[in-house]
């Protein structure tokens, strides 16, 4: 059975746990690809270079966009974000699902770009919820808790743009839906490329 991967594109606010619903999803699904992105923000304690982001430079970051090397790209919090474009397309036609947990913006940047690209949006319990998170990490100012907030209520505003909207209530319900997202688009017709004898 051979089949091309799908790409599957998760968002959500800031602090919403899309990492948290993801590491779950992965510990338990096969040919699954997470899409590591590019940034030039500063790592946060304990994230490491080539597995959280590709810590990169301003000026390296703008060379890969000036060469046409990113599926997206966005400036957020006055940092970019984006997503190299060969290991993607290199996983998606080996049949690997391939899997980014990127920003909004450039989520509708890919479903522009990929309108075969599968969106899921991770939404908090609520927005006193979200807030308690990103104090909880104590990693950000005032100010930029502040900013985040102010973003993600912009965001939650347009959910409905999306396909499928998962609520980070509880991380292994949170999961659940998404690997269940995942195993859905598996069992499509066009996915399933064998015959019966």
């Amino acid at each position: 059975m051979s089949r091309k991967g799908t790409l599957f594109v998760v968002t959500g606010p800031s602090g919403a746990g899309k990492g948290t619903v993801l590491g779950k999803v992965f510990e338990s699904t096969d040919h699954l690809y997470f899409s590591v992105s590019a940034t030039t923000r500063a790592p946060r304690e304990g994230e490491v270079d080539g597995v959280h982001y590709h810590f990169i430079t301003r000026e390296q970051f703008e060379s890969l966009i000036e060469n046409d090397r990113l599926l997206e790209y966005a400036e957020y919090v006055n940092n970019y974000y984006g997503t190299p474009l060969a290991p993607v397309e290199e996983h998606l036609a080996q049949g690997d699902d391939v899997v980014l947990e990127i920003e909004i913006q450039g989520a509708r940047k890919v479903k522009a770009r990929r309108p075969d690209a599968a969106l899921v949006f991770i939404a908090p319990p609520s927005f006193e919820e979200l807030e308690n998170r990103l104090r909880g990490r104590g990693t950000e100012s005032e100010e930029t808790i502040l900013r985040r907030m102010e973003t993600a209520r912009r965001e939650c505003a347009g959910m409905e743009d999306f396909e499928y909207i998962v609520l980070n209530d509880r991380v292994e319900d949170a999961a659940c839906e998404l690997k269940s997202i995942i195993t859905a688009y598996r069992c499509r017709r066009e996915n399933r490329d064998f015959s019966l004898n």
